[in-house]
């Protein structure tokens, strides 16, 4: 098992886990110990109606939820609603290449998992962690909308309101392309031995040049074209890349990564009914607002707009945000205040 001290309470927040038992997954392997980390905040009422599933991102946890999107201020507030944020399996937390002492599943042989799998999981953690049969509504960025999509296609009957944030129900050949190089930025570096490394320091330069790829693809032209790095405190372009994208990605588990992205590029509710996608979007019973972010480059507005108008009842709105996908991270002032605004809405609608 690898010691990596980015996915620690220290780093990340605290946090529980809890096993979920065995899982079979889509793929045809298993996790014998299928154990999920995640954070609560509020109280669970007496009906346990008041629950918000947010699941978690490529490469994040928990933590990006709780720093920037909960709180009593904001529309996901606790004083209100229970809050469960439950990492995704293989993000580092949540059972994962790095952290599994069971030989059959570390490293490079840990499963293929897909999106299904962590809802079914997610399902099965809050129904008997909690005794939650229904939620009040799922959250969720970018690889948290491939989950929240799967939630309100798969369980239909479980989800009242649900917001999917820069992501898209079926992922796209652009996405699956664009994936594939962060995955060669690690692969191709020679300390990933096939995933033999033994720490995540073996792969610094891959890590690093995935870090340049965000740059280029998380971050929009518009956000460069305006400096709006400055916002940031950072003093110049170099900045951006040495002060704060670079660190980041080099804190991380390059197992971790290569496992969110294969499960990134195969996200895909139509595998429900035979590649159709608009009988799967069909099946939606939740009022949902689709939120893409306006110069998304990986989750474009037409992308998300063409699945929205499959959904009976649905709502597009969109977030106006200069710095592209990862304004998931809240990099602008005015982007936390649209994502409340649409959510309180979404809550106080009738379903």
């Amino acid at each position: 098992m690898l010691h990596n001290d980015f996915y620690t309470p220290d780093k990340q927040g605290p946090y529980e886990t809890a096993s979920v038992g065995r899982l079979e997954l889509e793929e045809g392997g298993v996790i014998e110990d299928c154990w999920l980390a995640y954070a609560t905040a509020g109280e669970l009422n007496a009906d346990r109606s008041n629950a918000i599933l947010i699941p978690t991102w490529y490469s994040g946890t928990h933590s990006a939820w709780f720093e920037n999107y909960i709180g009593e201020d904001h529309a996901l507030d606790p004083s209100r609603y229970f809050i469960i944020c439950v990492n995704q399996i293989g993000n580092g937390l949540s059972v994962s290449p790095a952290n599994t002492d069971d030989p059959s599943i570390a490293m490079s042989k840990f499963p293929h998992v897909r999106i299904g799998d962590d809802v079914v999981a997610q399902e099965r953690l809050l129904r008997e962690k909690f005794g939650i049969e229904e939620l009040f509504a799922v959250v969720g960025g970018s690889m948290g909308a491939q989950q929240t999509y799967e939630w309100i296609v798969r369980f239909p009957d479980k989800v009242r309101r649900a917001a999917p944030v820069a992501g898209t129900a079926r992922n796209t050949p652009h996405d699956f392309l664009f994936t594939r190089t962060l995955n060669e930025a690690i692969l191709s570096d020679p300390g990933y031995n096939g995933g033999e490394y033994t720490s995540h320091t073996d792969v610094a330069d891959g890590l690093r040049r995935q870090s340049h790829l965000w740059a280029v693809m998380g971050l929009s032209t518009e956000w460069w074209k305006q400096e709006a790095w400055r916002g940031l405190g950072l003093d110049s372009v170099d900045a951006v890349i040495d002060d704060f994208l670079d660190p980041l990605f080099a804190s991380m588990d390059p197992g971790t990564l290569l496992n969110n992205a294969w499960k990134w590029q195969r996200g895909d509710v139509s595998r429900h009914t035979g590649g159709d996608l608009a009988a799967a979007l069909g099946r939606v019973t939740a009022k949902t607002f689709v939120m893409p972010i306006s110069e998304d480059m990986f989750f474009p507005v037409r992308d998300c707009a063409e699945e929205q108008k499959l959904i009976p009842g649905s709502e597009l709105r969109v977030i106006d945000d200069i710095a592209g996908h990862l304004g998931l991270f809240n990099l602008s002032p005015g982007y936390i205040p649209q994502i409340d605004a649409n959510l309180r809405e979404l809550f106080d609608a009738e379903v």
